[in-house]
């Protein structure tokens, strides 16, 4: 699977990518809306699950990559997640801290989106993220999607949720042709 944006390739992980990997979801300041960062071996299991993910599913988050050299600067992609008590296909993204403020996760969950409307037949896509996490929920607006609701979660607080329905990315992408 590869998906392709102006400045990205978003590819399937695999196990070679676990440092670049580690650099993204290992670093204190770039999982500050986590409970802790991932350590080496959280880290395996995060890549084990995007693994799991494509064989089960057909996607699950992509390595996210520049386009001009092939380096993999985080992740983005199509998962299922427990949100608030259901099974739901969710849009995450994480973007290396310095390679952030640059659009990449905007343009990386732009493309997942058109991807999972065009080959899905899910009614709905959402995003979900801690509650204060204003550049998380702000990149999910930036492609489309609402506010939905909030809900508590034990581990992580207070949960904001965003959506955009299938209805709505096609008057969009009407718009767009």
């Amino acid at each position: 699977m590869i998906l392709e944006t102006n400045r990205l390739l978003l590819r399937e992980m695999n196990p070679e990518d676990d440092d670049a990997l580690f650099r993204v979801i290992g670093d204190p300041e770039n999982m500050v809306y986590y409970p802790a960062p991932y350590d080496k071996a959280g880290t395996q299991r995060w890549l084990d699950w995007c693994l799991d993910c494509y064989a089960r599913y057909g996607f699950g988050l992509w390595a996210v990559c520049l386009r001009d050299t092939g380096e993999m600067i985080g992740d983005c992609g199509l998962t299922l997640q427990n949100i608030h008590g259901e099974t739901l296909p969710e849009i995450g993204f994480h973007i290396r801290r310095d390679c952030q403020r640059k659009g990449y996760a905007r343009e990386a969950a732009a493309a997942v989106r058109d991807w999972a409307f065009r080959n899905t037949d899910y009614p709905a896509l959402y995003s979900y993220c801690e509650h204060t996490n204003v550049p998380s929920f702000r990149t999910s607006e930036s492609i489309g999607m609402r506010f939905a609701f909030e809900y508590p979660n034990e581990t992580y607080g207070m949960m904001r949720v965003s959506v955009i329905a299938r209805g709505d990315w096609m008057k969009q992408d009407s718009r767009t042709r």
